[in-house]
């Protein structure tokens, strides 16, 4: 028997996907921002009645096999700019460092660092005022707001520089004390010789980590309390696992995005598809990737809000746009985002004292929702009170009456979406979009009606299929150290002590040597960035073309493998012309409300098929069928929708 429970962490509601013997079950419960574990542990209860029939989180936890987690709570954090207040050392004769950070997001810097800046003379790092110079320029951030600070020099000796003061700190603030400020160099996460993408690396690493720190050693302790028998894993944006003390708090940026491109590889390889574009929505963003030939993009020099940071991230762009995005109206404009009401207080229908409209709001008013089995039957809808919130928002701002405020709440939702599609995607006659997440299926349609796209594809396993697609992935950690000895025995000493390192995380991760797999190579890049490399093996020769370069860097990866390619296929075939299951009054975008037919996906079967306008649902998720659009059926249970030519 086999156990694993996935569970990804969205900022309105928290996805639960269950395996047990290849058997896939899926449930959700409402997101906890003040205290993640809450949300935690009430997915691990619901997982346990799934599982038995009654909630037994002892038992499960005796059971299960591996828990695997993931969040976008960094990638909504950095989106509505939610974080500590960060205090930024450097270098004084790197003045226009501040400017060249704000430069790739000046609202990001804005909101992280601000005017927290001081400018350091760095050669007092090795005279005897160090230690003046140093408390004294704490203090000061300290004196301004900041409570982590940021220690990040430039030029080829950052490395001394930072260690130098990193003694300073040491001694004048122990860590022992009360009062002692968290501090964190760039040097700490990275040796990258661009400071830009280091300093950034830092500024944002250091911006997540408080949140990240106390919701996940808070949730570890409580599951070492029921004696759990494998540790929580911790799923990382660059696609695999570790433990929580061993996985930096950059790695959890878009973790929960990542899972579903993870999954969007799958489901290419299971309907052969060779380019597919996903928007995955929750309920504070929209995340967007593509997968071309069966790989989604992953660069060495990753993303995060489109600032350059120095660690592999795939590629991945969130827009702030999802079911609980706020509406607003500025200069007779419909504005969306990127601010939520996330889960609490949640859109103005949840009736838990939110009073902003949203597309929820608007869906439910339109009619596309049951309020009485909405979340499974689990949260009953108030049509009231989404009335009144787009009434006094939208309606009554534009001048118009409430049934065109929806219908220009939907286009603007689309629009956004479906022109952060083609900023970041490339769209062609055979591109497919695949729409998971909560709210992704909703309005699926007419986002692709807009963007161009004349085939959607919805997996069955829409609502939780992010924490499906990191069901799959390896334990691993990884590591790069800059190479300053370009020889054959400075390469040899650099992989051994890497390797050493690797062997004791890999440990800590429960991983013994010789279960798990080294994969090392060198990066070297020139003056204008290009980049070469090769792979590295014991014994090997420092490559004579790369003495020059002007940096070099080993990467080794340790790994332990638990992805399983099942080689498994599926298709849409057209049998049957599906039976509804009921009707809906729908405001229709052409005919005013009429009556489309509603089909529950768990009734249909292999082949079923219809055409719009109609409605497709399940108990975590609503799909419109417009007008000029079929669907099909697969034989997996997915469902295919195509627009007519």
């Amino acid at each position: 028997m086999s156990l694993q429970i996935n569970i990804d962490n969205g900022g309105t509601l928290t996805d639960i996907c269950i395996n047990q013997d290849g058997v896939v079950r899926k449930t959700k419960v409402l997101t906890t921002p003040y205290d993640l574990s809450k949300c935690f542990f009430e997915g691990l209860q619901k997982a346990s009645g799934v599982i038995y029939g009654e909630q037994n989180v002892a038992r499960l936890l005796e059971e299960v096999d591996l828990i695997r987690y993931s969040t976008t709570q960094g990638t909504n954090a950095i989106c509505e700019r939610k974080g500590p207040r960060l205090g930024l050392i450097i270098d004084a004769r790197a003045r226009d460092l501040p400017v060249r950070l704000a430069e790739h997001d000046p609202e990001v810097y804005e909101a992280l660092v601000g005017d927290r800046v001081v400018f350091l003379d760095t050669t007092i790092l090795k005279g005897g005022e160090a230690d003046i110079e140093v408390v004294r320029a704490i203090n000061k951030l300290t004196a301004a707001g900041a409570n982590r600070l940021v220690v990040s020099f430039e030029g080829k000796g950052f490395l001394d520089l930072e260690s130098r003061f990193k003694q300073v700190v040491l001694r004048k603030y122990p860590r022992h004390l009360l009062g002692a400020v968290p501090v964190l160099y760039g040097s700490d996460l990275a040796t990258d010789r661009d400071v830009l993408r280091r300093t950034w690396t830092a500024l944002i690493n250091s911006f997540l980590h408080p949140a990240m720190e106390a919701f996940l050693f808070n949730a570890e302790n409580r599951l070492r309390e029921f004696r759990t028998k494998n540790p929580l894993l911790i799923f990382r944006n660059d696609g695999d696992a570790s433990r929580v003390a061993k996985t930096v708090a950059i790695k959890t940026y878009s973790s929960g995005p990542r899972g579903g491109m993870e999954g969007m590889k799958s489901f290419a390889r299971l309907y052969d598809l060779q380019d597919v574009v996903a928007i995955d929505v929750g309920g504070t963003t929209t995340d967007i990737g593509q997968c071309l030939n069966g790989k989604v993009a992953e660069v060495r020099r990753g993303h995060v809000e489109g600032i350059s940071v120095s660690f592999p991230l795939c590629e991945i762009m969130s827009a702030g746009a999802g079911g609980s995005s706020i509406f607003k109206v500025v200069n007779k404009r419909i504005v969306l985002g990127p601010e939520s009401v996330g889960a609490v207080p949640g859109p103005a229908c949840f009736g838990r004292g939110g009073k902003e409209a949203t597309i929820t709001d608007a869906s439910l008013l339109c009619g596309l929702f049951d309020p009485k089995s909405f979340f499974g039957g689990g949260m009953g809808l108030d049509l009231d009170r989404a009335a009144t919130a787009v009434t006094l928002a939208i309606a009554k701002p534009l001048g118009v009456g409430l049934d065109d405020a929806l219908l220009q709440m939907e286009h603007a939702y689309e629009d956004k979406i479906a022109v952060e599609l083609h900023r970041f995607t490339k769209i062609s006659k055979d591109t497919v979009m695949l729409a998971f997440g909560g709210a992704g299926p909703l309005n699926a349609c007419g986002v692709a009606e807009k963007a161009g796209i004349d085939r959607v594809m919805v997996p069955q396993l829409a609502a939780v299929f992010s924490a499906y697609g990191i069901g799959s992935c390896d334990i691993s950690q990884r590591y790069a150290v800059a190479l300053e000895d370009r020889s054959d025995k400075g390469l040899a000493a650099a992989l051994a002590a890497l390797k050493l390192k690797a062997m004791r995380d890999m440990f800590a991760e429960g991983v013994a040597e010789g279960d798990y797999q080294i994969e090392a190579a060198l990066v070297a890049e020139g003056d204008t960035g290009e980049e070469l490399a090769c792979a590295v093996e014991e014994g090997i020769a420092f490559p004579g073309d790369f003495v020059t370069a002007a940096s070099v860097e080993l990467e080794l990866r340790a790994v332990k493998p638990l992805r399983q390619e099942q080689g498994k296929t599926a298709t849409f075939v057209e049998g049957a012309l599906a039976t509804a299951d009921g009707n809906r009054n729908v405001l229709a975008r052409s005919a005013g409300r009429i009556d489309v037919p509603v089909y529950t996906l768990a009734n249909l079967k292999a082949g079923d098929h219809g055409v719009g306008p109609a409605i497709l649902e399940e108990d975590y998720f609503t799909c419109r069928v417009l007008d000029g659009w079929s669907f099909v059926i697969s034989d997996a249970g997915d469902i295919l929708l195509k627009r007519k030519a």
